[in-house]
Parts: C-alpha cells; structure tokens; sequence
C-alpha cells in the first residue's frame, strides 16, 4: 500500500468515523451516547491526520525534485525513487493494510445492525439489582415498568404488591424454539456492544412475532415459584401486544414508549 493509499485510508476512516457519529445515529448501534463525542472528535483527527500526511508527501516530492534538478539518477533500468534516495525505501506497508478499508467503507456504506435476538440468545443474563424496600406502585393500570423493575418487584419484594396488577412492558421479541413461551428482551451495554448484557420476561399466552419485532405487550404476573422470592419466574401470562417503533438508541432498560402501529 503507498502512501497516497494511506492517505486515502485515514480520510475515509474519518469520514465514516463522522458518518456514523456526527451525521447519522449509526454508532449507537455499537456504543453509548456518552462515546458519541469521542468518535467525532476521532474522525476529525483522522482527516485531519490523512490532509497533513498528503501535504508532508507534496513538500518531501518537491524538496527532492529542487535537489535533483539538473543530475541524472537513472543507471540503466533502474530509476532511484525518492524514499530510496534517503537510504531505505518507506513506500510500501504490509498487504494486510488493505484490510482496513473493509471496516471504514462499512461505515460508509453498509454499517452492522445492532444487537438483537441472535446476541440476546447467546449474551450473559443482566443480574437484577438486590433491593430492600419498595415505594408503593402506582394505581395506574395498566402499570408501565421496565423489565429491570419488574423482575426485581417479582423476585425481591416481599410485600408481593405485583400480584394482579396488569404491567406495560417494552422490548423485543426474542422466540425461544420448542418452547411455550418466548422473551421479552432488552439489551444493555456498559461501554460498547463488546460487553452486552441482556434482561428477558417470558411471555405466555401470546404467540411470538418474528425475532427483533418491538412490541409493548400488556400482560399480569404467570405465577411460576413463590412470588417474592428468587424462586419466582419473570413472567406474563400475556394479554395484548401491540408493534412499537425501534427506539433511536435501544440499548436501555426504558419505560414503555411510542404508540402502536
């Protein structure tokens, strides 16, 4: 790879870099809101890095060209390069540097979809937070919860204040074959997608939609253990679902959000 290749390489780095954090929501698919900045900032130094590299080429051709004006460096077939005439030839890099044009015209072109149900099936289960004492919930019915909340009320309150009430609940379908129920999931990072962590409520009585479909599914405890205790199952004995829009950065345990379509 020569040089104007490696300019070349750093400019679209750049910009994709900037593509997917600057112009479009593309780098939540991988990282949190708070690493947006980092990454603009990145894609600028990389132009910037691709514009100084191009202009040091132009001066060194032009420095070399003045000095060898009016002298014959030619000896036969051979004729002296520049990076040669400074001793050692710096002109080339590893072949394998050609690799790094397929993760910086993705960017560009074809970015990877964010997690899903593929990684929620295989990725470590979100432990819940241990708890001591909850406020009374709300007598709104139905009752909007996140999975988190939820399973934590299921599994830890001990004053059962979850047992009849109707829930609200938002996330994505992950199916689970040859099974009589399939899971709510939501997908949480800590940094970037390397580290995904998933939180799931199974969910009976409603047959699942195709995998990654967001929904806001409405449903009651499906009393499976001793509600209060961490034998308890986080479960719905589901009642209406309905399809949501995906939300911008989906990485989140929220509250349920958008209207059925």
């Amino acid at each position: 790879m020569r040089r104007p290749l490696q300019v070349t390489l750093l400019v679209l780095s750049g910009l994709g870099l900037l593509h997917a954090s600057l112009f479009t929501d593309l780098c939540l698919r991988y990282v949190k809101p708070s690493m947006r900045p980092m990454l603009v900032v990145s894609g600028f130094l990389l132009i910037l890095l691709g514009i100084a590299e191009a202009w040091s080429r132009s001066r060194q051709n032009a420095d070399v060209g003045d000095h060898h004006m009016g002298h014959d460096h030619t000896d036969g077939n051979h004729t002296e390069h520049p990076e040669e005439h400074m001793g050692h030839n710096h002109s080339k890099v590893p072949r394998v540097a050609w690799l790094l044009f397929l993760p910086a015209l993705s960017l560009l072109f074809y970015a990877p979809p964010a997690l899903g149900a593929y990684t929620a099936s295989r990725a470590a289960t979100k432990a819940v937070p241990v708890q001591d004492a909850f406020d009374p919930l709300p007598a709104t019915s139905p009752l909007p919860m996140t999975l988190t909340d939820f399973t934590t009320r299921v599994q830890q309150d001990h004053k059962r204040a979850i047992k009849g009430r109707t829930v609200q609940m938002t996330g994505f379908v992950t199916p689970d074959k040859g099974s009589a129920y399939w899971d709510l999931t939501r997908i949480m990072i800590s940094c970037c997608a390397a580290d995904a962590q998933s939180i799931k409520v199974r969910v009976y009585g409603i047959p699942a939609l195709s995998a990654n479909t967001w929904v806001t599914i409405t449903g009651t405890w499906h009393a499976s253990g001793t509600l209060g205790t961490s034998s308890a199952v986080a479960a719905l004995d589901g009642v209406t679902v309905a399809k949501v829009a995906k939300p911008v950065n989906a990485y989140q345990d929220a509250l349920p959000f958008g209207s059925p379509r």
